[in-house]
């Protein structure tokens, strides 16, 4: 029976189901496109090494090492866009860029500098003048500055436009002693903040006041703080009205070392403030200075420009 009982026993076969390898996914593919790229963006810039010019070279490494003064006054290589030719060749007749130095005839070689210099200074000179007329034109449209024109100084100088603002007995631009902008002045120079906004130059702020002492001034606080701080005021309104801050180079306080009316040191034009637009041969002054020049009588050294004080 027992026997029996075995034969009748079920047989149980168990199949056991080996899982396939699971998906990889596609982390692999992720990693592989970026070191393609990686390898082509390294191809592409050892291409565009190869195959930039040494001028293109220099201008790079001119703007990067100072890219205000490249942006101002223009820089070198063939990306000089003040360049006679575009692409910065030196052959007048040829207009695909740079030219190798053996490839230029001689009497091609040079060309007249000192005109195209001439020639851009015209120019320049042209679009202060235009400035000039625009803030003529502002002040004479608008009622409130119109009362305010005779206290205003327009001229042309070497250094560029020069727009004074000069105190009156009864208008001044500050209280006596005082950096605070008197309100309706405050009105003027936002306005002229406004047109200066619209050009490219770099602007320097002159702080004046006249010959009368400051109390105290010879130990203390006196009109060479007083110009600064002043200067600095005119600033601040010149930005409200719109002037951008990295178009200022320079803020100076002159105290009374620069009179208005050299013949009267007490009058109150010569409590102004000064703004300049400079030109381009006067911002060159700035980040070249001139070598100091030799004097032929006495072997002397001078300064090739006035020493100003600068704060």
């Amino acid at each position: 029976m027992a026997g029996d009982a075995k034969k009748l026993q079920p047989i149980i076969v168990k199949k056991v189901k080996k899982g396939g390898h699971g998906a990889h996914g596609g982390a692999w593919k992720i990693a592989y496109a970026d070191f393609v790229t990686a390898m082509m963006a390294f191809f592409l810039l050892m291409w565009l090494l190869g195959s930039t010019t040494e001028g293109d070279k220099k201008g790079l490494q001119d703007f990067f090492a100072s890219p205000l003064k490249v942006a101002m006054m223009g820089g070198s290589g063939s990306g000089d866009a003040s360049h006679v030719v575009k692409g910065g060749g030196e052959d007048l007749t040829r207009q695909g860029g740079q030219v190798k130095k053996g490839d230029i005839d001689s009497p091609r070689k040079t060309f007249n500098l000192k005109a195209l210099k001439a020639e851009h200074a015209r120019a320049e000179t042209q679009r202060l003048q235009a400035l000039q007329s625009e803030i003529e034109n502002e002040i004479a449209n608008n009622a409130k500055l119109k009362g305010l024109s005779s206290q205003i100084r327009l001229d042309m100088t070497r250094d560029g436009l020069r727009i004074q603002i000069v105190d009156d007995q009864s208008r001044p631009m500050f209280d006596s002693g005082s950096a605070v902008v008197k309100p309706y002045m405050r009105e003027l120079l936002q306005s002229i903040g406004d047109v200066l906004g619209e050009v490219t130059n770099l602007i320097t702020l002159e702080g004046h006041t006249d010959a009368t002492p400051f109390p105290g001034g010879d130990r203390g606080y006196s009109n060479w703080e007083l110009s600064a701080d002043r200067a600095n005021a005119s600033r601040r309104e010149l930005m409200a009205g719109g002037l951008a801050e990295n178009r200022i180079l320079r803020v100076q306080g002159l105290a009374s070392s620069q009179p208005f009316e050299k013949n009267e040191p007490g009058s109150p034009l010569n409590r102004r403030i000064s703004i300049i637009v400079m030109n381009r041969e006067a911002v060159d002054r700035v980040f070249k200075p001139q070598p100091v020049a030799e004097s032929e009588d006495e072997g002397e050294q001078l300064p090739s420009t006035p020493p100003v004080s600068t704060r």
